[in-house]
This record gives structure tokens, sequence and C-alpha cells, in this order.
């Protein structure tokens, strides 16, 4: 179902109805329960070298890749005192420069050597490097590892550049976005109490400014060493071989004679409430925030805790939607945060206020679903329902190496113990409401809350001083000193001398799913693609049409058609429809873009027949209530006052009007705020009616069904569905229109701490001879930290916290667009890097090494997307939705392995014009307009409150 928890962000930085009524009118019990609690273990091999190493290993032959991680006992609890923000520093620093590796080149050993993907995070308790790339290059991978624990290089050039780095990650994530401050700073503040669990992850400006290298250096001789780390390789191996890798490249790493330093603290108990108002510059509409001591996370309690979660905010026949969201409208969003960690946690509650309402009524609303948790054991549905949710959640987590290997990771770094998993599902299955009801009491007490409001500044007493979040980030208790680091610094070795990565072994044959295609009676093409032997399923239904079938007039009517199609069919109501998908262990959702409009549902295999029911109803039989129309309007109004407050959402919406001018393309594809005020019932019934039909659709079924079962699937569902009597309707002969006239347009928010930065033109459609050859000029343009734009943007100037560039393919004509965000003050510079990046595309011809690399890139892409049912699923509904046939899949590496540097060469030219590009920044024009204007003289200026994305204009009509 539709719904997020915006705290999580702050971890890591009809037609008459043709179907018999029997199908699913019954409220029964759900189907196969049971089988969908097979989950089989997470196996696993642990060894630990003479270094204090741990090793552990997951293998799966089936697989073609393999996901190399390596996870230190460190996290930002450990940051020092005054040093808020060290451990994420350090998460930046350790993938720098090394002794063998220069600046830049670890991301290009990994995407460009190998087609893999790499990253890193950082949390509480831990910090977490990894990669996922073709099985035969996981030597390189591993001494890459080694290279960064034992012989990383951190000087004074490299700490500055990175903690730069930082700050603009700050700036995007935190300060430039409407909730940063609540997510990543008040609700941990306020939440613990002495514990460093208070502090963000990411840190403060002043902490970070304060920061010297002895610090950091001192930092790193304490925390990064073999005895403090494991590493998890997970995916298709030789075992015996990759012991002896693991041993030549890291059991020879020194452990260190000093012991590790830690501070050990002890969350105090609270015994009395607090009542907080914080104040912060971007908020749109206020949010409220309750907050609880939790056990840490191997308590015996986290079972209950997770189950409560779930039966509080696990999708929308949750308590806190069903009342707060759905029932009373009071809340914009209402969802619940889970937190155990390693030695403590908290357990939350948080609402977004819908506009004109009284944040007083939410926090009472709030309080009364925790006491009716207390007071009332919960229902046996309730209770299957969570478990359900759980289990599911965990067979789609370990569909892949990766998140395998992450589940293990999480469990030892935050549970200290590697079944922790498996222990956490088995201990779900026994959770009775008693015991839900009996930590609730424990736990959930009117005396041992913390209750937060968050309200926009603007509402902030005269006098009253701002919080400081370095207040409590150098508070003397939490305090850290490490010994200084008397090491000889590693450098950078002579080019002469570096040692190169292991070559990579041979290529592990890359698996296709079995596919069969079938078109029913009524016209459905029907594709089915077993995919994996994880006991999950995926069902998408694409029809054609989508955002540009929109009325002139109704910018929006197709998303919100989608969006009502589950809130209420075939004699279910909407909290009905919630309540049994989600018994299933199900999601069931929608989506939209340009060309087509999507209705899917997911659940464990077990339980797909009877979820797939639902999607049946919910495709054929949509009421249409006016009352969920006026509930959902509102509702989407609110998200779009929230989003008008990003930088990046305005900047893209502002993009695509000013590439595509009146055409459909540019019509926005969730509407504005006349064009959802217009919107009527008859409206909705009339797009529903015109497009959702069987002669006009593809179902995709991936997952672990074959294909004889998903024919008579499709068959039992959809094979009485009948199309309506009138033809199809005519879409614009083209939805992208004529190419506009380039312009230069700054949308002016003074509220703004960051700009966003695009630039956009004309590419071409999925089907052109072109696209594949622009695929890989995009790709070297900015599809990855190995980019121009990346390296350009952020790791030669530090302008941002990223660059990058992408080619949306339509059925008519797409484009290309770069993105940014940058301080206010650099939008000009980071504007005339990125226009002189795609100049270079058409003037500079690709190398016939830098073609290799990139193709060797998207494959490896390719091959991590199709591992999953759900990437599988929408790739193939792609193809469906672009016209294209399913055997595309197949001809997709052979396309992008075909293109050759003349090819990209000669479609730059047909088809990028850099001179017809727009470009687009929308921040505090105060900052950088004069300097724009130097640059540019038809820079066109609009304020954020005349902004109209109804016409290409984009002003109001009164101007």
């Amino acid at each position: 179902m539709r719904r997020g928890k915006f705290i999580v962000a702050a971890l890591l930085a009809g037609s008459a109805s043709l179907l018999a009524a029997p199908a699913i009118a019954q409220r029964r019990a759900p189907a196969a329960a049971a089988a969908t609690n097979a989950v089989p273990a997470l196996g696993y091999t642990h060894r630990v070298l003479p270094n204090g190493l741990n090793v552990y290993t997951i293998r799966d032959t089936r697989t073609a890749n393999v996901s190399v991680q390596m996870w230190y006992n460190v996290g930002s609890k450990d940051d020092p005192a005054g040093r808020s923000g060290f451990a994420h520093l350090f998460e930046h620093i350790l993938s720098r420069v090394t002794r063998n590796i220069p600046h830049g080149q670890l991301s290009r050993i990994v995407e460009e050597g190998a087609g893999g993907t790499r990253n890193a995070s950082t949390g509480p308790d831990t910090t977490n490097y990894y990669e996922t790339v073709p099985a035969n290059q996981v030597e390189a991978m591993l001494w890459a590892h080694a290279e960064r624990m034992g012989r990383s290089v951190l000087d004074q050039s490299v700490f500055e550049a990175e903690r730069s780095i930082v700050q603009e990650e700050m700036r995007q994530r935190v300060l430039s976005q409407p909730y940063g401050r609540l997510q990543r700073y008040y609700s941990f503040d306020t939440g613990f109490t002495g514990h460093p669990y208070r502090r963000s992850g990411i840190g403060t400006m002043a902490d970070l400014n304060a920061a010297t290298l002895d610090d950091a250096r001192a930092f790193h001789a304490n925390f990064y060493r073999p005895d403090n780390a494991t590493l998890i390789v997970s995916g298709n191996f030789d075992q015996a071989q990759l012991d002896r890798w693991i041993d030549r490249h890291l059991g020879s790493l020194p452990r260190p004679a000093t012991p590790i330093l830690r501070h050990r603290m002890v969350e105090p108990p609270r015994t009395r409430p607090r009542s907080i108002i914080a104040y912060g510059p971007n908020v749109p509409l206020p949010a409220v925030v309750f907050t609880w001591q939790r056990p840490r996370q191997n308590h015996p309690d986290s079972a209950a805790l997770a189950v409560i979660d779930k039966i509080l905010s696990g999708g929308q026949s949750s308590r806190l939607f069903r009342s707060l969201v759905y029932e009373r409208q009071l809340a914009q969003n209402a969802n619940t945060f889970d937190f155990g960690l390693e030695d403590a946690g908290i357990f939350a509650l948080q609402a977004t206020v819908a506009s004109g309402k009284d944040i007083a009524e939410v926090e009472a609303a709030l309080a009364a679903e925790v006491a009716r948790l207390r007071d009332q054991p919960v229902s046996a549905a309730e209770l299957e329902e969570a478990r359900n949710e759980i289990v599911s959640e965990t067979l789609f987590g370990r569909e892949t190496p990766e998140g395998r290997a992450f589940e293990l990771g999480q469990a030892l770094t935050g549970a200290n113990d590697p079944r922790w998993g498996d222990r956490l599902v088995a201990a779900v299955r026994r959770v009775t409401a008693a015991d839900v009801q009996r930590v609730a009491r424990l736990y959930f007490a009117d005396n041992r809350r913390v209750s937060l409001r968050y309200l926009d500044e603007a509402q902030r007493p005269a006098g009253q001083a701002a919080w400081d979040p370095s207040a409590q980030a150098t508070d003397p208790a939490l305090g850290r000193t490490f010994p200084p680091d008397t090491r000889t610094p590693n450098t950078l070795a002579p080019e002469a001398e570096r040692m190169a990565p292991p070559a990579p072994g041979p290529q592990q044959p890359f698996a296709a799913p079995a596919f069969a295609e079938r078109r029913l009676a009524n016209g459905l093409r029907v594709v089915v693609a077993r995919s994996t032997e994880v006991p999950v399923t995926s069902m998408q239904l694409v029809f054609g049409g989508g955002a540009s079938a929109d009325p002139a007039g109704r910018a929006g009517l197709a998303s919100m058609m989608a969006v009502l199609a589950d809130n209420g069919a075939g004699g279910m109501t909407a909290p009905e429809i919630a309540a049994r998908i989600e018994s299933l262990g199900g999601q069931i959702g929608s989506a939209i873009n340009q060309d087509s409009s999507f209705a899917f549902v997911n659940a464990p295999t077990a339980n797909i027949g009877a979820a797939a029911e639902i999607l049946a109803r919910v495709v054929r039989e949509p009421a249409f209530a006016q009352a969920e129309l006026d509930r959902e309007r509102r509702r989407a109004l609110d998200q779009l006052r929230v989003s008008m407050r990003d930088p990046s959402f305005v900047a893209q919406r502002v993009a695509w009007r000013a590439v595509y001018g009146d055409a459909p393309y540019g019509s926005p594809n969730t509407g504005t705020a006349a064009s959802l005020a217009a919107l009527t019932r008859d409206d909705v019934v009339a797009y529903h009616r015109a497009w959702w039909r069987p002669d006009n659709a593809t179902l995709v079924i991936t997952g672990s069904m074959d294909a004889a079962a998903g024919f008579a699937l499709a068959e039992r569902l959809f094979g009485q569905w009948q199309a309506p009597a009138e033809a199809m309707p005519q879409l614009p002969a083209n939805r992208a229109g004529t190419a506009a006239a380039p312009r230069v347009i700054v949308v002016d928010n003074p509220a703004s701490d960051q700009s966003a930065v695009a630039i956009v033109t004309r590419g071409v459609a999925r089907s052109d001879t072109d696209y594949f050859p622009l695929v890989v000029a995009n790709s070297a343009l900015g599809g990855s930290s190995t980019a121009r734009l990346f390296q350009e943007v952020r790791v030669r100037r530090a302008l941002s916290y990223g660059a990058n560039s992408g080619l949306p393919s339509y059925r008519d004509e797409g484009v290309l667009v770069a993105l940014a965000q940058t301080r206010n003050n650099a939008a000009p510079e980071v504007a005339q890097v990125m226009m002189a990046e795609i100049r270079r595309m058409r003037d500079e011809p690709i190398a016939a090494d830098v073609l290799g690399k990139r193709r060797t890139l998207l494959v490896g892409a390719f091959g991590r997307q199709v591992e999953t049912t759900n990437g599988l699923g929408n790739f193939l509904a792609g193809l469906a939705v672009q016209g294209l046939p399913m055997s595309d899949y197949a001809r997709y590496i052979p396309s992008l392995q075909a293109v050759t540097p003349e090819q990209v060469t000669a479609s730059v030219a047909a088809e990028i014009d850099p001179a017809r590009a727009s470009i687009v920044i929308v921040g505090r024009a105060s900052e950088f307009l004069e300097a724009l204007r130097a640059q540019h003289s038809n820079v066109e200026v609009i304020p954020i409150g005349e902004l109209d994305f109804g016409s290409a204009s984009l002003r109001t009509a009164a101007r």
C-alpha cells in the first residue's frame, strides 16, 4: 500500500461486475497462511582469522553475482565529544585514496572494471562498505577492502575534500528538506536522554568545521582494524578458493597491539513525561512525534514490538492510517518507527497534520491509539496480518545476495547474533495478544513519553532562541578521547610501484528466466517469467495511456484514478481491501508515467492467488466513491504543498514544462492545485472506462510461479473480462509536441537553503535506433559516480553531494536531463560545469576504452535489476509500455555490447543539441542571480508564489 515512514530516513544518512461474486466477497481467513511462514533458514559459514577478522559466507550457485561487504563495529555513538559526524565522515574518507588506489579509482575498479555497484552507510552502531559485482570479480573486491582497511591514505587534502562533501550532503538531505531537521536532529535528540544515540549521525556544521586531521587519525587508528570488523561474502563462489583469497588479502593485515578503546554508556530510564515545541525554517505542515524508550535490539520483547509496529502502521489497514488518515482525516500521514539498537532503542509515533486540522486533536488521536493498545487485546486477525507482513518482507529481502548479506550484517551488528533474523521470524510466530498488551503497557506509559511538536519558524515566539544541535552534540557527558596515532601515515605509492587489482576469473553464466507469453481471447496479453526459487510472486497490469491522456485542465486525472482504484472495489471498502491484502503478506498499489498506468500486487507465492483476486476486483470493479475522491484530493493537495518546499521536485517539474511546453508530456503527472480541485467523479469513471480495458493491457507475472500456473490464474481472473464496445481513444499523434525554445528559468524561493539545478534538452523515443548509443553516452555523462558530472561537480570541485543525468524514454520523444543540488551561491557555477559536460558529449568523441567501461557498467546494472522479482517485472512492463516485444529482454545486453564509438558520436550529433537546452535553477535567487545574468541574457525570474505548472509560461494567469 502507499505509505512511508519518514523518520526512517534519519538512520542512514466503473464497469459492471463480471467476476463471480464468491471469489472475494467472503471475508475468510488468509488462504495458505501457514505456507507463507515457511521461510528457509539464512544459512552461512563462519570463521575467525588469526588477526581477529570475522568472516561469514553465504553461497548461492543460482546467481551470477556476489556481494562483498565489510562491517565495522563503529558508528555515530562512537563520535568524539565535539566531533559529531566523525564515523560518517570516515565512511567517505575510506573510499577516497589508498596506497595502491589513486583518488577516484576505487569506483572505477568496481563500476567500470567489474560492472558492479558500490556504496556505504553509517548507523548509530556500525559503518559498512559494500559492493555487488559479477561473481568473477570477487577477488578484486577483497583486495580493495584490504586496501581500505590496511593501506588507506588520510592526509589534509583527503580530510578537507571529504568534509566539504559531507557538508554538501547535510545541506541537501537535512537543511533543504521540509522535515530534514526533524528527522536528523530533533527526533533523536529528544528520543534519547543521556546516550550518544541522541546525536545526529551526519553531525553538525560546527563540529565538522572544528575537527582536525589529528582527531581523524586517532579515531581511524582506534576503530578501523581487522579485529573490529566483519567480512560478509554472499553469492556464487567456490568456498575453498574464496577462503584462500580471503587469507591472502585480508588475513595478512596485522592486528594492532593496542586494545580498542570504547566508552559504553547506559541510557537512563525515563520516569517523567516531557513536552517540546521545536521550530524549523521549512515546515509546510506541522508534525507531531511521540517517543518512548524501548530495549536493545536483541531483547526478547523485540518480536512483540515488531508486531506492534505492523499493527499500528503496517499499511492502510493499520490502526494509525485508518483512524487518523482515512476515517478522521486529521493527518496527511501517520506512522510508527521501531528502532532497536545494540545498547538501547526508541519506539516512535509520528504524524504530519493535515491542512486545516488542529495539532492538539492529532496528538489526542495518537495518544488514544496507544491507550487502546494498552487497554484492549488486539484481534486474532490483526495478529495474523502482522505476522504475515513480517514474513513477506523477510522473503522479498532474501531474494538477492546483497539482501541476504545485509540481513546478516544487521543481525551481527545490532543484535550480536548471526541467527537473529531467523530467530526473530520464529519469535514473531509465537507472539500472542497477551504479549502485545504486556509490552505496550510496559514501554508505552504516558509518564515515559516525549511529545514533540514541530512547527514552522514563523510561529516561533519573539525572542525565543533557536534550537542548536551543536549544544547536545558537544555535551561533555558524551565525551570520547582516543590516543594519538603514532604510525607513519600511508601515502599514495608512485605509479610504477602500485599493486594492480587481481584479474577477474571466468565469467559466471547469466541465468535468464524462463519466459512464456499468451494472449487471451479478450485481447489481454499475459507474460509469465519464472525467475526465482524464493517463494514470492509479483503481478503487474500495465495499461497504455498514462498521464499524457489527461484531458486539458485535468492534469493529475490518471494519477488520481490509479490511486482511487484500490480505495473500494468489488463490494469491498478501502479498509477491507487493505486488511485482506495485508493479511496475505501482500502489497497492492498503482503507479503512472507519461505513457501508461499500472496496477500491481506482490505476495508470497502461497498467497498470490488470493491476492490476485483482489487485484482483479480493483482493476475491473473500482467503486470511485465520491467520499474517496474528496479524501484523496485533500491528501494530494497536502502532499503537493510539502513537495513544493523541495527544490529538486520543483526544478524537475519546471524542466519538463520548459522542454515540452504545452504538449501532453509537459503536463505535471500528479496535477496542480487548480487541476486537482477541478476533478470530478465522472472524470475518473470516464478515464477508467476508456483506458483500463483488457485490449489495452499486459499482465506480467514474475517470481517463482511457472508458466502453466500463471496462465491458469490469468484465465480464471481475467478471461471473462470484456472490453467496452466503444473503440479505444486516440492519443495525440506526438505527445512530445514541437521542441520549445531554450529558456533560463530561475524560481526564486527565499526560504531555500540550497539550489537545485536542472539542465534539460530533447532526447529520443525508446524505440529509436539512436536509443542504445545514447544510453551509453548518458552513462558516460552522468550515469554513475565515475561519470563526468559526478567527477566534475562533486569529486573535483566539492560543489554538491552528487550530480547525475538521466535519459527518460517514452513512446514519443524523451529527454536528457542533468540534475544537482548545491549551496545557493554556487548554482551558476554548477550550471556552467554541467552545460560544459553536455557540450563535451557532442564535441569530444567517446574513446573506445571509455565505451567498453560504460558497457560493462550497464550490463552489470541490468543483471542486478532483473535478479529481483519486482525488478524483472518492471523491466518487462516497461517493454509493454513502449510497444516492444518481450524478446527485447534477450536483445538488451547484445544491443549494448554492439554499440560502437562511431554510433555514439553520430547519435549524439543527431539527437542532442546543447544550444536547445534549458537551464532551471530553484533556490534563493538573491545569492546567485547577478552572477547568472552575467552568463545568460535571457534569465526569467519567477517567484515561488507565482509559479504555475499548469501552463508552459509557468506563471499564474494573473501574471
